[in-house]
């Protein structure tokens, strides 16, 4: 049985480039379920582990701060998530547990099957957040796809271009030089494309294309699936090429493989990279909160 449900001719072609939804089953299975969350929880590696808080207003994402579980079990997590503003992110679960490895490996190899797309550098993240907790405006390198399982969020998707993403933007998250997130402004909702995510149903985007998120009032599960595609690759150091050259004076734009600029760009990015030249920006935030068993969905300061 598949696990999207709604394939179609047109979104086999669409996928990767464009902006898409689907249908889905995992929201059905029983890894999700309470057990299935708490288990996965005490299984992953703490230290590998995200733990974040955050404030209301979608334009202060400076408020958006890193902090530790500590010892807390997974049914001490769980209940964070559902009674504070916490959002737990497992990334790279398909790296050490089975079964979600398992589960990375169904789903992509449907998603080769029905689009001919070969897919690699696979990140299968789990999303366990709190209700009306936000993620801030920002954009991926890779490809990413967002499952829903559990809870309601909806999905704000805007253009790759400015003044919601301008080339030197891009180019310095693509150099690592800063962080993902950026500036946000109320008016680039009036262009975004708004996708309201429920149980079985999932969402994809054109590759770099900045997007924030609002949970509902619930506690909320979702999958996120980052990857890259030969296309997503070339695409990506072409971009970190003319971070490159833009540094030395230049005034680069983007072409697409295989126009021989792009050629050249790719064995720039790939000289540099190994060369060492590069410096990457260290975008892990301080640890600033800790998790309190008596109390465990409220972040308690480390300052205080």
């Amino acid at each position: 049985m598949s696990v999207i449900t709604d394939w179609t001719p047109e979104k086999a072609r669409a996928f990767t480039r464009a902006n898409l939804a689907f249908e889905h089953g995992l929201h059905e299975r029983p890894m999700f379920d309470d057990a299935g969350l708490e288990s996965l929880l005490d299984r992953y590696p703490r230290d590998k582990l995200g733990v974040f808080t955050m404030g209301h207003d979608p334009v202060d994402w400076q408020s958006w701060r890193r902090g530790s579980a500590g010892d807390l079990s997974g049914r001490q997590l769980l209940n964070a998530a559902k009674e504070g503003r916490i959002w737990l992110n497992l990334r790279h679960a398909n790296d050490y547990l089975e079964d979600y490895a398992a589960l990375e490996a169904e789903v992509f190899s449907e998603k080769t099957e029905r689009t001919g797309v070969r897919t690699f550098k696979r990140d299968l993240g789990v999303l366990i957040s709190s209700a009306n907790a936000q993620v801030f405006y920002h954009l991926d390198v890779p490809l990413v796809s967002l499952w829903q399982v559990r809870g309601q969020k909806r999905v704000w998707v805007y253009p790759v271009a400015a003044p919601h993403v301008g080339p030197e933007q891009l180019e310095k998250i693509v150099l690592r030089e800063t962080a993902e997130q950026m500036a946000f402004q109320p008016a680039f909702d009036g262009v975004a494309e708004v996708f309201d995510l429920t149980p079985g149903k999932m969402v994809t985007w054109a590759q770099n294309a900045p997007h924030r998120i609002e949970n509902g009032p619930m506690l909320n599960v979702s999958l996120s699936m980052e990857f890259m595609t030969p296309a997503a690759l070339m695409r990506a150091n072409v971009l970190y090429a003319n971070a490159v050259l833009r540094k030395a004076g230049a005034r680069p734009s983007v072409q697409a493989v295989p126009h021989p600029g792009a050629l050249a760009k790719i064995a720039l990015a790939r000289a540099v990279k190994v060369s060492g030249m590069s410096k990457t920006f260290d975008k892990s935030l301080p640890t600033t909160f800790t998790l309190d068993p008596a109390r465990p969905g409220v972040p308690v300061d480390l300052a205080a």
